[in-house]
C-alpha cells in the first residue's frame, strides 16, 4: 500500500496514463461514473491512495469525504478523469447512481464470462457476440490478483438497471448476472460485504439469511448465463465466512453429530426461519451445500446456493487451502472456476457431473403446436429425465438387479464388467537395475482425454446373443481375449515382436492375461481387434441409440484447463525443455490459479467417478436401490467406455514407446507410468527427433492427453521400497516425492 504523498501522486498519475476520456463533477454519482468509465476498479483506487476499499465505497455513496492529502490526490485524480471522460450532455450531475455507462467502460472485470476458445460455438442469446474479440481486460480481468485484504476489491454498487452495449471487440455482459456468478460474503468492522468476480464488493444490507437470500434474488444481480440454448441459468452462489455465518446466526462449525448427518436439524433457529419466510430446502437439507428456494413462478426459478468453507464444503484434496483464503481470493478462486467450468453446484464431483446435464439439457422447447404453443420435449443426445437400468454386467455388487443372487455369492469376470484404471507393477530387469533412476511421466487430464471422441450409450441396453463385434457400437460384449499374445501384435500397420512379459495386459485392471471369456467395454475390444487379433463375443449388451455425448464436456474442461495453466505461464505448444522448465515450480507463480488446476482435474475424476456412484449411507441394504440410481446421470455403462479407453490410450503409448526404442514401464497406476533411464528427466528416455516425439507415444506438453514430469527417484531407492514393503509395491504411487505412507495392499 502506498504511504508517501509523492508515492500517492506518482500511482494516480501511472493511473491516469492508463486510461483516456473527458470531464469531472465532484458529486458522489459522478465520481462513480468517472471511475467506471475510465475501467477502473475500486481496488486500484485504493490501492493507489493508500486506503481501504470501503472508504472508496464510502465516498462514491456520499457517506463520507476524504479529508487533507488524500483528498488532494483524490480530487487530482477525478480532475484527471474529468478531461478524458466528459459528462453526457443529457446528464445531470447531481443524479447520484442514475448513471448510463457509455460503451467504452464496459468493465471486463465484472463480467461472468471468459471467452469461448474457438471451436465452442455460444449462441448470441446467451451474452456473447460472435466474431468479435474480447478485450485484453476483458480476457483477465476475472483473473486479477486480488492483493492484500485492507485495499483488495473493487467495489461497485448495483444501482439502477444501466444502458449497456457492448463495445467494439467487446464481449456482451448479461445485465441480470452483471456482477458475476457468485459473492463471497464476510463482515469487516460490523458492515457485511460481498466480495465478487474481478474484485467486486458489494454492501450487503441484511442481518439474518433469508433477507440474504431475498438480496440476493432482487438486488445483487448475481447468476450465470446457460450453458447450452435449452438449458438453465445457474443459480447465484452464495459463499459464507465465518463471520457472516455468525452474523446470520449460524454455527462456525458443526457439531459431531451434525458432521456426520451432513446437515443442521430442522429445529436449528435459522432453518426455521427459513420456513417461516417460506423458503424450502432440498432432500438433503441445510448442510455445507445448501440449496434454499421457492417454487418456480411464470418460469422464473428463485433459488440461491449457498457453500459454507468451514463446515467442510471445500474438499482440501481438491480445493487445496482455498477455504482458507481472504474473501476477496476466495471470490477470484470460485470466480475463476465459475466462469471457465461453471458455477460450483457443490464437491467436484458433483459439479462434474451437473456439467454434463447443462451442456445437455433433458427436453427442450417443441417447435408451436397449430395454435402456436410451445411444449417440453425430450431433448435428442441428452439422457432424458428418467433413469435407465444397466445391464446385469453392469450393475455393481448390491444393485436391485441383482437381488436374487445368492448372499455371498462373488461375481466372476464372466459375470461381471470391470473396467478400471491400471494398478500393476513388476520387478526391474538387470538392465534396468544397472541405471541409475526411474522416472515417472504422468498423463494429463486422462480421463478427459479418454472421454473425447468416445461414442457412449443413451438409451437402455439390448441384448443380443452371438453379436458381431462393431468398433462404433457401445456396450458390454462377452468375449474371450485370452489368446492375445503381446509377443507379436500389430503396431499401425505392421506386426512387431515385443518382450510381452514386461508389458501389462490391456484388458485387466492389475495388467494380468486374461483366462477366459469375460465382460468387455466397446473400446477394449476394439483395442484387441486394432493389435491384429479376431474377438467373437458370444453375448452383449449394446445400444443403438448413441452419440458423443461427452464432447462438450471435454472440451470445456479441456480450455478451463489449458487456459489456467496458461495463465500460470505453462503455454501449448512449447518445445519440451521449455515445457519442463515452465512446469517446475509452476505452482508458485500464483498459487490461487494453481488452485484452480487441481479444482478442474479433479472435476474431471469425481464426474466420471460419480457416473456410478454407490450407497452412502442412508440405511442402505444389499438389493434394495439407493438415491443415485433416480438420477438419468447415473451410468456405469458410460464410467466403463471412459475408463476403457483411457487404459487403453495408455497401453498404446506404451506399446508405441516399447516397439521403437526397446524400453519397457516398471509401473503403472492410472495415468502414470515410470520407466527406469540414465538421467533423471523425462527426455532421458523419451524419443524426440528435432524436437518432434514419436508418432502415437508420449509426448510432453500442456493438453489433455500429452504428459509432464511427475516425479524421479534413483533405482537404489526403488529396490530398497520394494524390499522393505514387498515386491508388489507400486513405485508409480510414490514416483513423485518418494514418501511410503502406507504398505500398497493392492486394494
Amino acid at each position: 500500500m502506498t504511504d508517501q504523498p509523492g508515492e500517492r501522486f506518482s500511482a494516480v498519475d501511472a493511473l491516469l496514463a492508463a486510461v483516456d476520456g473527458g470531464a469531472v463533477l465532484p458529486a458522489p454519482g459522478e465520481r462513480v461514473r468517472l471511475r467506471e468509465a475510465a475501467g477502473l476498479t475500486q481496488a486500484a483506487v485504493a490501492q493507489a491512495l493508500g486506503v481501504r476499499v470501503p472508504s472508496i465505497a464510502a465516498w462514491e455513496a456520499g457517506r463520507a469525504e476524504p479529508k487533507g492529502e488524500r483528498l488532494e490526490a483524490y480530487r487530482r485524480l477525478l480532475d484527471g478523469l474529468a478531461h478524458r471522460y466528459p459528462a453526457p450532455a443529457n446528464a445531470s450531475s447531481c443524479e447520484g447512481d442514475t448513471r448510463p455507462t457509455p460503451a467504452s467502460a464496459h468493465q471486463g472485470p465484472t463480467s461472468d464470462h471468459v471467452p469461448e476458445s474457438p471451436d465452442t460455438i455460444v449462441p448470441a442469446e446467451e451474452g456473447h457476440q460472435e466474431g468479435l474479440a474480447p478485450t485484453r481486460a476483458e480476457s483477465f480481468g476475472a483473473l486479477r490478483p486480488a492483493g492484500r485484504r485492507s485495499a483488495l476489491s473493487p467495489s461497485r454498487r448495483p444501482g439502477p438497471k444501466e444502458a449497456r452495449k457492448p463495445a467494439p471487440s467487446a464481449v456482451a455482459v448479461d445485465v441480470r448476472f452483471e456482477n458475476g456468478p457468485l459473492a463471497v460474503v464476510d463482515v469487516e468492522d460490523g458492515q457485511a460485504l460481498a466480495y465478487g468476480v474481478g474484485g467486486l464488493v458489494l454492501d450487503v444490507p441484511v442481518k439474518s439469511l433469508p433477507s440474504l437470500v431475498e438480496w440476493t434474488l432482487t438486488e445483487a444481480k448475481l447468476g450465470q448465463p446457460k450453458l447450452s440454448g435449452s438449458g438453465k441459468d445457474a443459480d447465484p452462489l452464495v459463499v459464507l465466512t465465518e463471520a457472516a455465518l455468525e452474523r446470520v446466526g449460524l454455527p462456525s462449525r458443526l457439531s459431531d453429530e451434525e458432521r456426520l448427518s451432513g446437515r443442521l436439524p430442522e429445529s436449528h433457529k435459522v432453518v426455521k426461519q427459513l420456513v417461516r419466510a417460506e423458503w424450502k430446502l432440498t432432500k438433503r437439507g441445510f448442510g455445507p451445500w445448501a440449496r434454499i428456494y421457492r417454487p418456480a413462478e411464470g418460469g422464473r426459478r428463485q433459488c440461491v446456493q449457498l457453500c459454507i468453507p468451514s463446515w467442510g464444503a471445500l474438499d482440501t484434496r481438491h480445493w487445496l487451502d482455498a477455504a482458507y483464503l481472504p474473501p476477496a481470493d476466495l471470490a477470484r478462486v470460485l470466480g475463476t472456476y465459475a466462469t471457465r467450468v461453471m458455477t460450483p453446484r457443490g464437491s467436484t464431483a458433483v459439479t462434474g457431473l451437473e456439467l454434463m446435464t447443462a451442456l445437455h439439457p433433458p427436453t427442450r422447447a417443441s417447435e408451436p403446436d397449430g395454435s402456436g404453443k410451445r411444449h417440453s420435449e425430450h431433448n435428442p443426445g441428452s439422457l432424458g429425465k428418467g433413469p435407465v437400468d444397466p445391464a446385469p454386467c453392469e450393475a455393481p455388487d448390491g444393485h436391485p438387479l441383482l437381488a436374487d443372487l445368492p448372499r455371498f455369492h462373488q461375481r466372476g469376470p464372466a459375470e461381471v464388467l470391470v473396467e478400471e484404471a491400471y494398478d500393476w507393477a513388476r520387478p526391474l530387469t538387470d538392465d534396468e537395475c544397472a541405471k541409475r533412476h526411474l522416472v515417472g511421466i504422468d498423463v494429463n487430464m486422462a480421463f478427459a482425454a479418454g472421454a473425447n471422441g468416445t461414442i457412449v450409450g443413451i438409451g437402455a441396453p439390448t441384448q443380443v446373443t452371438d453379436p458381431v463385434f462393431d468398433p462404433k457400437l457401445p456396450g458390454s460384449w462377452l468375449v474371450d481375449l485370452s489368446h492375445v499374445d503381446l509377443s507379436r501384435v500389430k503396431s499401425g500397420k505392421e506386426w512387431v515382436d515385443l518382450d510381452g512379459d514386461l508389458l501389462p495386459s490391456p484388458f485387466t485392471p492389475k495388467g494380468d492375461r486374461p483366462q477366459g471369456p469375460a465382460w468387455y467395454a466397446t473400446p477394449t475390444v476394439a483395442y484387441a481387434v486394432e493389435l491384429g487379433y479376431d474377438v467373437n463375443p458370444t453375448e452383449a449388451y449394446v445400444r443403438y441409440d448413441n452419440g458423443r455425448y461427452l464432447d462438450g464436456w471435454y472440451n470445456r474442461l479441456r480450455d478451463a484447463y489449458v487456459a489456467t495453466m496458461a495463465d500460470l505461464g505453462v503455454n501449448a505448444g512449447l518445445a519440451p525443455e521449455d515445457f519442463l522448465t515452465a512446469m517446475d515450480g509452476y505452482r508458485d507463480n500464483d498459487p490461487q490459479l494453481a488452485i484452480v488446476v487441481s479444482a478442474i482435474k479433479a472435476t474431471v475424476k469425481g464426474g466420471i467417478g460419480k457416473l456410478r456412484e454407490r450407497p452412502r449411507g442412508e440405511g442402505w441394504k444389499p438389493g434394495q436401490p439407493w438415491r443415485a440410481l433416480a438420477r438419468p446421470t447415473w451410468r456405469p455403462d458410460i464410467r466403463a467406455a471412459v475408463i476403457s479407453k483411457t487404459r487403453t490410450n495408455m497401453h498404446r503409448k506404451m506399446l508405441k514407446h516399447a516397439a521403437f526404442t526397446g524400453q519397457y514401464p516398471v509401473a503403472v497406476l492410472s495415468d502414470c507410468a515410470v520407466y527406469a533411464a540414465d538421467g533423471p528427466s523425462p527426455l532421458d528416455f523419451l524419443p524426440y527427433r528435432e524436437g518432434k516425439p514419436l508418432p502415437g507415444g508420449f509426448r510432453l506438453g500442456v493438453s489433455p492427453g500429452m504428459v509432464k514430469h511427475e516425479g524421479t527417484q534413483s533405482v537404489l531407492w526403488g529396490e530398497g521400497v520394494r524390499e522393505e514393503h514387498g515386491p508388489e509395491l507400486n513405485l508409480a504411487r510414490y514416483i513423485k516425492d518418494g514418501s511410503i505412507i502406507h504398505t500398497d495392499t493392492g486394494e
